[in-house]
Order: structure tokens, then sequence, then C-alpha cells
């Protein structure tokens, strides 16, 4: 894979999720780095931010996020939330 390989269509759609869900008015989906943390630096999202997050990943891909621990690891960046819902999401309901 070179330095132009193919978005992935789940970050892509994560990323226009946390943008829609969040109401981010000044920020792109496309601005979103696929490493940069979302919680703490980064977005700077707060609690209410990645529970509201969470509920609607949870709704969108079928799948439960246990605990507040199991948040944090999944909404460590985008690149990281894609790992996490490929392994625990509903097979149909991933993009591409």
């Amino acid at each position: 894979m070179g330095a132009y390989s193919m978005p992935d269509p789940l970050k892509t759609k994560l990323k226009q999720l946390i943008v829609t869900t969040l109401k981010l008015e000044d920020v792109k989906p496309e601005d979103l780095a696929d490493d940069e943390p979302l919680i703490g630096s980064g977005l700077n999202l707060d609690s209410i931010d990645a529970l509201e997050l969470v509920v609607t990943l949870e709704k969108e891909f079928g799948l439960k996020i246990k605990s507040s621990e199991e948040s944090r690891e999944a909404l460590a960046s985008v690149a990281h939330l894609a790992e996490f819902i490929r392994a625990r999401a509903d097979p149909a309901r991933l993009p591409g």
C-alpha cells in the first residue's frame, strides 16, 4: 500500500458520524485525522460528547460498548474506533 491508498469507507463514515452527532460546526469530516485523539486533546471531547457518540455508534453498528473504560479505548482515535467496530459490529452494518 502506497501513500495514496483508498480511503477506508468505515473511517469516512465514522468521521461523518462524529461531526453530525456532536454538531461540530467548524469541523469537516475530512479535517479529522485517523490517529488524532478524540478525547482530551485533539477534538477535545468531554464525557457527554463521548456518551452521545457511544449511543450513536451502538445504534448505527449494532454493538454494545460495555464500560467507560471500553469506550475510552474505542474512542482513542478514528483508527482505533474503526478497529473496535470491525471486531464487534454486525458485519451487515459495516460500509463498503
